[in-house]
């Protein structure tokens, strides 16, 4: 699942530091054990409640106590009970801040117990290897996966004049765009009803945006240009794990961003703040503001749900050759705490948690995809009883159209130095030589711990 981390991490800390303070999982009286997870994710907060009382159930005297606070606090919070010595036993995590916090020490290796237990980590269909740490060991298991999907109002596309098999197998290129380009400029409508292939077509009154919110500030690009740029064969790190470099100053990229760039000046997109930070994808979706976006699959189901609104899915489209799409996924993580006073109890819960007896209950609310094939199988077949197709992204994971998302290193320092970069650029305060800049930046950041 997506995660919006906009908060710097705090202080060094050591591990001696760590475990001499208390752990915020205490025991109880009469013997009785808790063991404290932390979210930032509301929704992956109530479906694990579920898996939380069934681990209750077989481990009499324990109790799950699961928290949930706003991304944007977050992880001040956690970098906070660090020093306090009351951050959580177990707690989800992003690899944006996983170099970090290994690096301090604040995370235990799971080896040992992965071991003892004989766990099979081959049951995760993607997310291993993302929390490996250069040292070579396991620091988290993965707790979910998510990619980027078409979204796109079925009754505005079938007006001008596309069917679903057009919006299932059209290609796109980084010079014109292509066919997806011109299904674009057909889905814009400006406040008289005019097209944006239509001559008198009013860029600066549009009432429908034939497409969403691609001129972003987001470093990743992972719903907006990413899966535009991916399917031309450029990749945001010139490693899988730990990059030393953004490839930003590659020409594909460079040519991605002028196209998605050109959407905007010719109205066919919102500029960037052309909508508050509060209106997501689906609100504008629902509000017949856009008529196609590139949204989360974590966003699916509500998609699905927009009251007067048919919404239609599909992969991103096919890039220059014809044949090639590529989308960017990630998997968040499942890490104990260095510090906590119960780490055969969290390891059992964290465990429990990436089993598929848990994954294939809590999954059930479509709300986010679990790690492990079976259960997502599970959840497909029981949400598409409630009429929420999730095919297309099951279908991306079987035809190997998924690539993970880096592992990369000093995240919050990258974001913030990267994302005003982004946003001059898409707001035409920037031109092209601000792709050297992101580079050399990139550089740099990504080489400091």
């Amino acid at each position: 699942m997506r995660m919006r981390a906009v908060v710097a991490l705090g202080a060094t800390l050591t591990l001696t530091a760590v475990l001499s303070a208390c752990s915020s999982g205490s025991d109880t009286a009469g013997g009785s054990q808790t063991v404290n997870w932390w979210t930032w994710d509301d929704k992956q907060a109530a479906a694990y409640k579920t898996c939380a009382a069934d681990f209750e159930k077989a481990n009499p005297g324990t109790t799950v106590k699961i928290s949930q606070y706003n991304v944007d606090d977050y992880f001040t919070k956690l970098t906070a009970g660090f020093v306090a010595g009351s951050a959580p036993d177990a707690f989800q995590n992003s690899v944006q801040f996983f170099q970090a916090y290994a690096g301090q020490n604040q995370l235990l290796p799971m080896d040992d117990f992965i071991a003892k237990d004989k766990f099979d980590l081959s049951r995760f269909s993607v997310g291993v290897n993302a929390w490996k740490f250069t040292d070579g060991k396991q620091y988290a298991l993965p707790l979910d996966w998510a990619a980027a999907g078409l979204y796109y109002d079925r009754d505005a596309l079938t007006k001008a004049g596309y069917s679903k098999a057009d919006v299932e197998s059209v290609t796109w290129n980084p010079d014109d765009g292509g066919e997806f380009g011109k299904m674009i400029a057909r889905l814009t409508v400006d406040e008289k009803g005019r097209r944006g292939d239509e001559p008198g077509f009013d860029r600066g009154h549009v009432k429908t945006f034939g497409f969403g919110q691609i001129a972003a500030k987001d470093f990743i690009g992972q719903t907006s240009w990413s899966p535009f740029a991916s399917s031309t064969g450029w990749r945001l790190g010139d490693k899988e794990s730990w990059p030393t470099v953004f490839n930003y100053a590659d020409p594909r990229l460079v040519k991605t961003l002028k196209w998605a760039r050109s959407l905007t000046e010719k109205g066919y997109a919102p500029k960037l703040g052309e909508f508050t930070s509060s209106v997501s994808d689906v609100d504008l979706l629902s509000s017949h503001r856009v008529a196609m976006e590139i949204g989360g699959s974590w966003s699916a189901s509500t998609f699905a749900k927009i009251p007067g609104v048919k919404t239609g899915v599909a992969a991103p489209p096919y890039g220059p050759d014809g044949k090639t799409r590529a989308v960017m996924s990630n998997s968040n993580g499942n890490n104990i705490w260095a510090g906590t006073k119960h780490p055969e109890l969290s390891w059992k819960w964290v465990s429990y948690m990436g089993s598929e007896a848990c994954q294939s209950k809590a999954s059930r609310t479509g709300t986010f995809f679990p790690s492990i094939p079976a259960s997502m199988d599970a959840a497909t077949k029981a949400l598409a009883a409630n009429g929420v197709d999730l095919s297309v992204f099951t279908s991306m994971l079987k035809d190997k159209v998924l690539y993970p998302s880096p592992v990369y290193g000093n995240g919050a320092a990258v974001q913030d130095a990267l994302n005003p970069l982004f946003e001059g650029y898409f707001a035409g305060q920037k031109d092209d030589s601000v792709f050297a800049d992101m580079e050399k930046q990139s550089r740099t950041l990504l080489a400091k711990n």
